[in-house]
């Protein structure tokens, strides 16, 4: 049976003949919107913890904590490839030298066959995407941009440091050099109902994006959102809420974008809110089903 959106697994082995698995890396990269550049404090919602696995650890070169990830996985999956993703914090935020050695460094270790760059839209230029876009030609690369939101007053909000033109502009440049290009944003904001997000949805569909991720609003211990929403608790989507919202979502979105993810799950001992109990496959199933279901009974 057809999957009722352009899924990440579909499209990423029609570009390998084998089983591709990401491996993150913290290269120990920091973050305009912490060191002081832009701001102090980063993201309100962020906590870098969340996300990154055990075997990832900065104070590990590049080599090791890859070697690490890959014998986690080749338990399993012995004829598994790799790509390194380049995950923690902002990272591209280096000179040009630093980063052609932590990218290569990566591309030299055996079985890595790619590199995924996740990164802020103001921390890109034109030097970096020009190798870059030459890189592209001899290896799998994608450049990933932190979006969020496409409204301006939200990510003044949230403390993001950055417009949505900044977003619009970097991906457009990335695009245009033939860089694979991915986007992440995040549904249910402070500030931003579920109008809001179908909104923006038409907006995000029509930059040039190959890969976008989606994920609920989660609120993380130690966070500064986390003070914010002690003092004035905000809305945050329940299961039922935030299906409705994503079903409605996908369908705004133009059907040759690959959809790689639809949530987020933190860490127990760090999430306040929502707390759903779901694996994001048990969530990622209630969603396939829920799309395949409209689609059977004709809703548009």
């Amino acid at each position: 049976m057809a999957e009722p959106y352009y899924d990440f697994g579909t499209w990423i082995r029609s570009r390998f003949q084998f089983r591709v698995q990401k491996l993150s890396v913290d290269a120990g990269f920091s973050c305009p919107n912490r060191d002081g550049r832009i701001s102090t404090g980063g993201c309100t919602f962020c906590d870098n913890r969340t996300f990154n696995p055990a075997y990832c650890n900065s104070s590990k070169s590049v080599t090791e904590q890859l070697e690490d990830g890959k014998a986690f996985f080749a338990r399993k999956y012995p004829d598994m490839k790799y790509l390194a993703y380049f995950q923690a914090y902002t990272n591209t935020y280096a000179g040009i030298d630093r980063l052609k050695s932590l990218y290569g460094e990566a591309l030299s270790v055996d079985g890595i066959v790619g590199i995924v760059i996740g990164t802020r839209p103001d921390c890109i230029d034109d030097s970096l995407l020009d190798y870059l876009s030459d890189l592209s030609r001899e290896t799998f690369v994608m450049v990933e941009y932190g979006i969020e939101s496409a409204n301006d007053e939200t990510l003044r909000r949230i403390n993001r440091g950055h417009t949505f033109e900044c977003s619009r502009q970097a991906i457009e440049k990335t695009h245009e050099r033939g860089i694979l290009t991915g986007g992440h944003i995040i549904l249910g904001l402070p500030g931003e109902d579920a109008g809001e997000s179908l909104r923006q949805a038409p907006i995000i569909s029509a930059l040039p994006l190959d890969v976008l991720k989606i994920h609920q609003m989660q609120v993380i211990k130690g966070t500064r959102l986390a003070e914010e929403y002690a003092r004035n608790p905000f809305h945050v989507y329940s299961v039922e809420e935030y299906l409705d919202l994503i079903t409605k979502y996908i369908r705004l979105l133009r059907r040759d974008l690959v959809l790689e993810r639809f949530v987020s799950q933190s860490p127990p001992e760090l999430l306040i809110a929502p707390k759903w109990g779901l694996k994001n496959y048990e969530f990622t199933n209630l969603l396939r089903n829920r799309l395949l279901a409209s689609a059977d009974s004709g809703e548009v």
